[in-house]
């Protein structure tokens, strides 16, 4: 029986080590036969991603700062350039000042939410704008971005990262808008609160973890496994026709009236 996602090709952005929610999304569609080009940002983060990508058959690796549009380009270049067309785009890149994530939303610097929104969300749409090109020669495709319950509601600590993700979710639906007439889908995953080392700079995210744990229906904190589970669907045909969507893999603890 052929694999989901048997001779597909795609670029994973954002994965920082084993415990990244982008590695549990990249060992799902790996399981199924995908093969993937990962970025990394920076000489601090090269190693990980070099010695992750080792584990996958088929992997491509390369420099990109989604900040620098030359290197946006470069990657997916490089991309083309390798496999002539991509299948699939995952998006898990968000970034905000420490100072920007401590005490309330009202003493973010300027800079600071320029930042946040330049990362978080406006790179979605320069890394869409470059896959389309390599995605419409494959006869469409999918895009796949990470965002959270802060984007809808007020999660105290979230702060401008929430705005953010607002951003990026009305980003996933203006996407879709364009990008439909080439059978491009793009679609978000609302992944509940997990330990990742970006959600550790988060203050207060040991409450949220124990909140979400303690008061969603399925009693439980969410697993990476899931979150790659439902990315699988959404890039593979399962869900082909699937898009402007925001899916919650988070127990069900958005359906909660606080």
């Amino acid at each position: 029986m052929a694999k989901l996602m048997e001779g597909k090709k795609g670029v994973v952005l954002g994965v920082a080590n084993k415990r990244s929610i982008a590695w549990a999304i990249a060992q799902a569609l790996a399981r199924e036969g995908a093969e993937m080009a990962f970025s990394f940002q920076g000489e601090r983060l090269e190693e990980n991603v070099r010695e992750l990508a080792a584990t996958l058959p088929g992997s491509l690796v390369f420099p990109c700062d989604v900040t620098n549009e030359g290197q946006v380009r470069a990657l997916f270049s490089g991309a083309g350039k390798a496999w002539g067309g991509i299948d699939f785009l995952v998006h898990c890149v968000a970034y905000a000042k420490a100072d920007d994530l401590e005490g309330g939303y009202l003493k973010t610097s300027p800079d600071g939410f320029a930042l946040a929104l330049n990362v978080s969300a406006y790179s979605l749409t320069l890394c869409a704008r470059e896959a389309a090109p390599l995605l419409e020669k494959k006869g469409g495709g999918a895009v796949l971005t990470l965002t959270y319950l802060g984007g809808d509601r007020v999660m105290p600590g979230y702060n401008v990262m929430g705005v953010a993700k607002a951003a990026l979710e009305s980003s996933v639906r203006y996407l879709a808008f364009d990008l439909g007439p080439k059978n491009i889908r793009v679609n978000a995953i609302s992944a509940g609160p997990i330990n990742t080392l970006a959600a550790r700079g988060i203050t207060g995210f040991t409450d949220m973890l124990k909140m979400a744990r303690e008061k969603a229906p399925l009693r439980r904190n969410t697993q990476p496994e899931e979150v790659g589970d439902a990315a699988l669907f959404l890039c593979s045909a399962l869900g082909r026709g699937v898009t402007a969507e925001v899916l919650f893999v988070d127990c069900g603890y958005h359906s909660l009236a606080f």
